[in-house]
């Protein structure tokens, strides 16, 4: 991730960056300018790392910290070139990576004492899966499935082209026993017919408050239920106190708006 953000930013050299000698040394600040989770400092160091391994770093937070504004996350020191040329783009992963922890952390805030499990989606930037996964638990949420390999989501398209749950269901267990399988219901019918071909868990698309309490207490503890779809920081206490398993939210990766960091040379 590193070295593509690097050649799309630098391609064949910084221009602006020649105005100032190649012996000119300085030191910088990163000041973080409102609350956030500091997320992302494996990705910044390494940005350095590739651009300039002489440039020293000392962190002031710890990855996972609880930020204010106005806060100085760590300085710099070396080749001002090289500070520059790396400024942007390890800012724009500290800055997003920070954003994704830290609407994690709202949303795991929310459902605190519930036994609820806040789970992400693979609504992910193009080609930050793995780095928006690992923020997402960095500010206290789960990962749901990493991508189409890794667990089986039978969706309403997948229903529709196999013939049903139940045949969608069996045709999954005959392909890999031993892999997650979930199954998305779009009403109380489904629900019973995906409780009777027994899937690992069952994901209530869009039920609104009373059709969520109605298939906890149809489904009593037999399987697991996760609730998706317009679900808020408002409204997701309460569907978390209905008694399902898991919430997952798209939001968590595809919402985010990156928290306001900066860099400062020293006087």
């Amino acid at each position: 991730m590193v070295t593509r953000a690097i050649a799309e930013d630098l391609g064949k050299g910084d221009l602006s960056a020649q105005l100032i000698p190649i012996e000119q040394h300085a030191s910088a600040s990163i000041v973080c300018r409102e609350t956030a989770v500091l997320c992302g400092t494996t990705w910044f160091d390494e940005v350095f790392r590739q651009i300039d391994p002489s440039i020293s770093i000392k962190w002031l937070a710890q990855e996972g910290e609880t930020l204010s504004a106005k806060q100085t996350l760590c300085t710099l020191h070396g080749c001002a070139r090289s500070l520059l040329s790396g400024e942007r783009a390890a800012l724009n992963f500290l800055q997003s990576l920070s954003a994704t922890a830290s609407t994690a952390q709202r949303y795991a805030e929310a459902v605190a004492g519930t036994g609820v499990k806040v789970l992400d989606t693979r609504k992910t930037l193009p080609g930050w899966r793995l780095a928006q996964k690992y923020a997402v638990k960095v500010g206290g949420c789960h990962n749901h499935r990493i991508g189409l390999f890794d667990a089986f989501l039978i969706k309403e398209n997948h229903i529709a082209a196999v013939g049903g749950i139940s045949a969608a269901i069996s045709t999954a267990r005959k392909i890999n026993p031993n892999t997650l399988l979930e199954v998305e219901v779009e009403t109380l019918e489904q629900l019973q017919e995906a409780l009777a071909a027994q899937p690992d868990r069952i994901m209530l698309d869009n039920f609104d408050l009373p059709l969520l309490e109605q298939a906890v207490n149809l489904t009593a503890g037999k399987i697991d239920l996760e609730a998706s779809g317009n679900i808020t920081l408002a409204n997701i206490r309460t569907k978390a106190e209905t008694g399902v398993n898991y919430i997952s939210i798209g939001a968590l990766t595809k919402d985010i708006k990156a928290i306001d960091l900066s860099m400062r040379f020293n006087p």
